[in-house]
């Protein structure tokens, strides 16, 4: 892990107390000039539609994960006194307590939550099904594939690649392709 990088941490919290963990969070980053170390807190919550007594829909936030907020922060012994001391937090996921310093999420764990949250702008790709593309690295790097299929939600075509005289399914990350 690089020091100087910034990461994803969650905090554990108690369930119901997150919004006033996040304003204390937030007055202690400002108050105590940790605004270079620590960047964001974020309650992750989507828009579910529910069923009223009178038959009605009615959308309503719901967190996703209760009892927790995400920080995204560079962990340094300030920042991480600052954050493990706020009124409210239980401790930092990841971290055995005494002092160890808490493990950070890897980018397919929290992109997934920031894309749901509109946080990280979902890559759309111009190609359709059907369409022939160059991979353009990888072991297939300059070879020419069909595109099967699409998800623009977790990025990935899924193409036929002849190995051996056969056809092989491969799934493709939208970087890993070049759009002829």
């Amino acid at each position: 892990m690089d020091n100087k990088k910034k990461y994803w941490y969650v905090v554990q919290t108690y369930s119901g107390y997150e919004n006033s963990v996040k304003e204390n969070l937030l007055r202690r980053i400002e108050t105590m000039q940790m605004e270079s170390s620590i960047f964001q807190v974020m309650i992750p919550e989507e828009l579910k539609a529910e069923k009223k007594a009178d038959g009605s829909m009615k959308e309503k936030l719901v967190k996703m994960f209760p009892g927790y907020v995400f920080i995204e922060m560079i962990v340094t012994d300030e920042s991480w006194f600052v954050v493990r001391n706020t009124p409210g937090v239980t401790g930092f996921l990841g971290s055995s307590g005494g002092g160890t310093k808490p493990i950070p999420l890897f980018p397919d764990e929290i992109n997934p939550i920031l894309k749901k949250c509109g946080m990280l702008a979902v890559q759309r790709l111009n190609v359709k099904e059907g369409q022939k593309v160059r991979v353009a690295n990888g072991p297939f790097s300059g070879q020419l594939v069909t595109v099967e299929t699409i998800d623009h939600e977790k990025g990935v075509i899924t193409t036929l690649v002849e190995m051996f005289g056969r056809k092989t399914s491969l799934s493709l990350k939208f970087e890993e392709i070049e759009v002829l």
